[in-house]
């Protein structure tokens, strides 16, 4: 994309922030793929390694050499590492700290945008959080951190308080979508009046139903990815970017307009 036609359109975006009361930022795999985390459908994600169809929580359940094959697909894919927030994600806390910003609705799993300094309040994860575990037995909640050399050496972790099961806290396929936190995203999403995508192809639902909401109920849609979206033609604004270049750039403009 030429320059002119980038500041061009972030411009246009950053005038509907400082003019927006309520403004939510949407985050799918394009924004952490700048941090080192493969797109699960991208080339070398782990989709194109593994069979997704045997990545469910039936499987999971069923014996401990699944469990350990589950472990070992996840430990590979990148998503137990320790990566870092990446320019995209610190200028969306700094959305937080202008007063620009709801809430964040990610698909990711990664933590990296409580990682960037967003209050973890308002982030609504759709897909969990891969930084912790939880026992399917008693519920019990830990640091990823803690079961990390169990995992290093092959062992299939168990719950330290009543022995059961332990699972990453995401979603695998077979399960539902944590119900308070898909009712808080579509609530902010019919209630924003500006909804900006970032790093999202927007074909996995229902997390694509968010920005459909949002448009529905009145609000200006910004997309901000490489690739096109089924919503583009719906869009206000249509940026064909890197995450980390574009928002970096972004939250520079609309600091300008706040400060003038």
């Amino acid at each position: 994309m030429a320059q002119h036609d980038l500041n061009y359109s972030l411009d246009k975006i950053a005038d509907l922030i400082v003019q927006s009361k309520r403004t939510v930022v949407f985050t799918g795999a394009g924004i952490s793929t700048e941090s080192g985390i493969p797109d699960f459908r991208g080339p070398g994600g782990l989709w194109t390694r593994f069979n997704p169809e045997e990545f469910t929580i039936q499987n999971f359940l069923d014996n401990a050499e699944n469990r350990k094959k589950h472990w070992r697909i996840l430990t590979e894919g990148g998503l137990a590492s320790n990566a870092e927030p990446n320019l995209a994600h610190y200028a969306i806390a700094e959305m937080e700290k202008l007063d620009k910003l709801a809430c964040v609705i990610t698909q990711n799993v990664d933590n990296l945008h409580q990682k960037a300094g967003v209050s973890p309040q308002k982030v609504l994860e759709l897909h969990g959080n891969m930084g912790r575990v939880r026992c399917i037995k008693c519920g019990k909640l830990s640091p990823m951190k803690d079961i990390q050399e169990k995992l290093k050496s092959g062992e299939v972790p168990d719950c330290s308080n009543c022995g059961g099961i332990l699972k990453p806290d995401v979603v695998f396929f077979g399960e539902s979508l944590p119900q308070k936190t898909l009712e808080d995203a579509t609530h902010h999403s019919r209630n924003c009046d500006l909804f900006i995508v970032v790093g999202s192809t927007l074909v996995v639902y229902p997390a694509a139903y968010m920005p459909v909401h949002a448009v529905e109920s009145g609000a200006s849609l910004v997309i901000i990815n490489l690739g096109s979206t089924p919503l583009d033609s719906q869009a206000k604004v249509v940026l064909n970017a890197k995450a980390g270049e574009a928002m970096s750039k972004l939250i520079g403009k609309v600091k300008d307009r706040l400060m003038s």
